[in-house]
């Protein structure tokens, strides 16, 4: 069987294929993601963004597919799965998105998985010299990834029956994040990721939630501020990137995992309640449990599978931060309580006249 398309990876690796969806050159991290329900969610979700996605397991018929999807843009950059899907074809060319199909992506899920994320390009398997494109993949690439997707100005969305006033600062617009809160009577005021602690106060919220979001924590070092001055005055809820960036703040380090956690059913324990929950997670960095020591952070969550950590409490103040993705849907609702605890403590700490 011929092939028209391949990836070369940093390494040297050449992964052969057959190409659909745009005929585009790209040059990205390859990460996999163990996720069973569809393609929609992967290609749209921005903590994807700047990335090539490998669906390690085979996907569905495109049923799923939404070839009207606006957010398409903010997501993966390319996709390899292992057979094609015509559906799926339509919706990546009116994209612009690459991708790989007739690879085995079990076995590129475990050479990841054994060698760690690493950059790719996907180009024409006509192209010959795979040393000079090793050459390329090895250069600096993009960062800063959040200044790219998140919102450019704030904006409110509104509720009927208004209880609380929530300031989301997005790293991501996500849509769940918001709907979570909006269907608890809170209205949502959307930040920028730049957005200061002065503009966040003036619109006087009852609450904060720091948003998940692709990239390396470490590109963000003016939230450190913001984070440490509005947790002293509102209750605080921190989700993925926003986990990170508020260790960060409270003295703690993030770095880069092997491979990080992209998947559904990730089994987390939680510590008080001896639990076991069902989560969604999509990160590649994770916070350094002996840089906790010191800190004014206490650990509430970890990964049964890594023990890496999961869930985090302010000692003093009312904010609380997970790493994975309470907010994601139609993937397991164990952790969607979180929401609910943090209306609650708006209730305790904040309560506004409706």
């Amino acid at each position: 069987m011929g092939f028209d398309r391949k990836l070369v990876l940093a390494d040297g690796t050449v992964i052969m294929g057959n190409g659909f969806g745009s005929r585009e050159e790209v040059i990205r991290e390859v990460v996999f993601q163990t996720t069973k329900t569809g393609y929609m969610d992967v290609l749209t979700d921005s903590d994807n963004y700047n990335q090539i996605v490998v669906m390690t397991h085979s996907n569905s018929d495109g049923d799923e597919i939404n070839q009207d999807s606006p957010d398409a843009f903010q997501g993966a950059s390319a996709l390899i799965v292992s057979k094609y899907c015509s559906k799926l074809d339509v919706f990546l060319k009116d994209k612009n998105i690459p991708a790989l199909c007739d690879v085995d992506t079990y076995a590129l899920t475990k050479k990841i998985r054994e060698d760690g994320v690493m950059y790719g390009i996907i180009v024409d398997s006509s192209v010959s010299d795979d040393l000079a494109l090793v050459k390329l993949v090895a250069a600096p690439y993009v960062t800063n990834h959040v200044k790219q997707v998140s919102p450019k100005k704030p904006y409110k969305v509104l509720v009927e029956n208004k209880k609380f006033r929530v300031a989301v600062v997005a790293f991501t617009a996500k849509k769940g994040i918001i709907n979570e809160l909006t269907t608890r009577d809170c209205e949502v005021i959307v930040f920028p990721y730049n957005a200061s602690a002065e503009e966040i106060e003036a619109h006087q919220p009852d609450g904060v939630v720091f948003t998940s979001g692709p990239g390396d924590p470490m590109d963000l070092p003016e939230l450190s501020p913001v984070i440490l001055a509005l947790q002293e005055k509102y209750p605080m809820f921190g989700i993925c990137l926003g986990h990170q960036l508020f260790a960060i703040a409270n003295g703690a380090k993030a770095s880069k995992m092997k491979f990080g956690h992209r998947g559904e059913d990730v089994p987390v324990m939680d510590i008080a309640t001896g639990k076991t929950l069902a989560t969604v997670q999509n990160h590649g960095y994770h916070v350094e449990p002996d840089s906790l020591e010191g800190t004014d952070l206490e650990v509430t969550q970890y990964a049964i599978e890594d023990g890496s950590i999961e869930g985090l409490k302010h000692k003093k103040y009312p904010a609380f931060t997970v790493q994975y993705h309470p907010e994601a849907h139609p993937e397991p609702q164990d952790a969607n309580y979180l929401f609910d605890k943090f209306v609650e403590s708006l209730g305790v700490y904040n309560k506004i006249d409706i």
